[in-house]
């Protein structure tokens, strides 16, 4: 017994495997300088490539957690951001439903973080770095993958980019010809009701060029926030909705194990093809 709690003591204090608290530095001009919380998972073997996680309009969840130790089991440095708390927010999910110029602020989160992670030592060198938007975080990270301009703080870090049921609604002041800037996987519920794949689509049919870049998977049967294991599918009549008139209101959300699991197995493919990651 003593030697099984030693063993497991070990485990548990190895630094490699352990969550750290650090910060993020975003210096936007003198409007918009702001230091983010965010939880560092590195994988046993470092350095790596590193994917962060930026979080829906309900701020970080478990949901974005759980992806980070999978991603960190993986062998990826995984990266939650906090874009909230030093803002004073905490959910947004609400009819006060974050505007185009919120969204716009927040991208230079995914900017900022980008080269946070290039300055790290225990991330590999090679700028091979993937971002993850959930919902409010995937409207504002399309802002990045899918600019119509090129961009040059795009080629700060990131290699690729996954969308989950994000905000297309956001994707509208873009301008009438997109064009993917990284490889940029797009993972949406079939009964989305909150970001539904019609919106989604209608976003993507404005790709005027590169359009293979961009990877789309619709899981059947799941609806918004289907990563969130153990929550059981119910309808929140007082959330913003941009995929109604006039942004309100009212979605479904609530999990689907099916649909996660290919989820789990359609990003681990994704990352494999974009990133590389040294085996363990």
């Amino acid at each position: 017994m003593i030697a099984r709690w030693l063993l497991l003591s070990l485990f548990l204090s190895t630094p490699a495997l352990a969550q750290q608290n650090v910060r993020v530095k975003v210096d936007g001009g003198p409007d918009h300088r702001i230091d983010l919380p965010a939880q560092l998972f590195r994988p046993a073997v470092t350095p790596a490539p590193a994917v962060a996680l930026f979080h829906g309009c309900g701020g970080v969840g478990v949901n974005n957690t759980r992806m980070a130790q999978l991603l960190q089991s993986w062998g990826y440095v995984a990266l939650v951001v906090d874009s909230f708390t030093s803002r004073g927010l905490k959910d947004v999910c609400g009819r006060n439903w974050p505007t185009q110029a919120d969204a716009e602020k927040r991208a230079i989160d995914v900017d900022a973080t980008g080269l946070w992670l290039n300055s790290q030592t225990y991330v590999a060198p090679g700028s091979r770095n993937a971002f993850m938007g959930y919902s409010y975080g995937g409207g504002v990270g399309l802002l990045r993958a899918l600019s119509p301009r090129i961009d040059t703080r795009i080629q700060s870090g990131w290699r690729a980019a996954i969308l989950l049921y994000p905000d297309c609604g956001l994707g509208e002041a873009m301008g009438p010809k997109l064009r993917p800037r990284l490889p940029t996987m797009v993972a949406m519920g079939a009964l989305d009701d909150w970001t539904p794949v019609r919106q989604c689509q209608a976003l993507l049919d404005r790709i005027a060029a590169d359009r293979e870049l961009v990877e789309t998977h619709i899981y059947p049967d799941a609806h918004h926030s289907f990563d969130a294991l153990g929550l059981p599918v119910r309808y929140l009549d007082g959330v913003g909705n941009r995929s109604k008139p006039g942004g309100c209101c009212g979605a479904h959300y609530g999990a689907n194990e099916t649909a996660w699991k290919a989820f789990t197995v359609d990003v681990k493919e994704f990352l494999a093809k974009n990133l590389t990651v040294r085996k363990q």
